[in-house]
């Protein structure tokens, strides 16, 4: 699998960088995890064509994490004119939420009549299923958003990419990274106090039992990239809008 980090800012551009959106291609086959408000931006800047993509799978329903697939749709609607089909999956309460974004962002865009095959498909937490020709596993962690925010596991048959999505500490992070070849993991905030994220001080202390074999960080805050030297003084590395990876 290649990996592109399309974008892995916050959701306030700490850094400059762009809302979480990361690229997997294998085997002639492109799937897309998470899409962010600025994530199209950040997709042309990087001269990607969007009609590469198979798929889309969301970890959650939060703005800079979904927020720019209404762009996404208009564009490959009236711009790239797709003809081939697009899944998009996410957690229980996609359909809904995914509509109400719309509706709210570019009132009766759903009614258009799509030039492309369009399928939305919930994933339960806990259950996997072949999206865009990965199998897409998702484990729920700790992040209010409307609807339960996941960790995901993504597989081409041979290597796994997972992400910890945006999540406090968890145990549940361990069965997200366990055995993969190349784990993405949010690291917000420098010392804990921020509700709903991981710190670098808490991260720093459960990395041992991350059984991952690369260990990449992103979504940093601007006081986790304060403080970078330190984590890759750790050994770990950190993201950076596109950057290339063969996983």
């Amino acid at each position: 699998m290649k990996l592109t980090i399309v974008g892995c800012g916050d959701a306030f551009g700490s850094g400059g960088r762009s809302n979480t959106c990361f690229r997997l291609d294998s085997n002639g086959r492109t799937i897309v995890v998470d899409f962010g408000a600025s994530a199209l931006v950040a997709w042309s800047r990087l001269g990607l064509d969007t009609n590469d993509i198979d798929a889309i799978t969301l970890s959650h329903l939060h703005g800079d994490h979904f927020g720019g697939l209404p762009f996404l749709l208009l564009q490959a609607q009236f711009v790239a004119e797709r003809r081939k089909p697009l899944t998009i999956s996410g957690p229980p309460g996609l359909k809904a939420r995914l509509a109400a974004l719309c509706e709210a962002m570019f009132p009766g865009m759903m009614r258009n009549a799509w030039r492309f095959p369009l399928t939305l498909v919930e994933i339960t937490p806990g259950s996997a299923q072949l999206i865009g020709g990965f199998e897409v596993r998702t484990i729920e962690v700790i992040h209010p958003s409307g609807a339960p925010a996941t960790g995901v596991r993504i597989s081409n048959g041979k290597k796994i990419f997972a992400y910890s999505g945006d999540t406090q500490w968890t145990e549940a992070l361990t069965d997200v990274a366990r055995d993969a070849e190349f784990l993405m993991i949010e690291c917000y905030a420098a010392q804990p106090g921020v509700p709903h994220h991981i710190d670098w001080m808490t991260l720093s202390q459960n990395l041992p039992r991350l059984m991952a074999k690369r260990i990449v960080l992103t979504h940093l805050g601007e006081g986790a990239l304060a403080i970078r030297a330190a984590m890759e003084q750790a050994g770990l590395e950190i993201a950076a809008d596109g950057k290339t990876y063969d996983i």
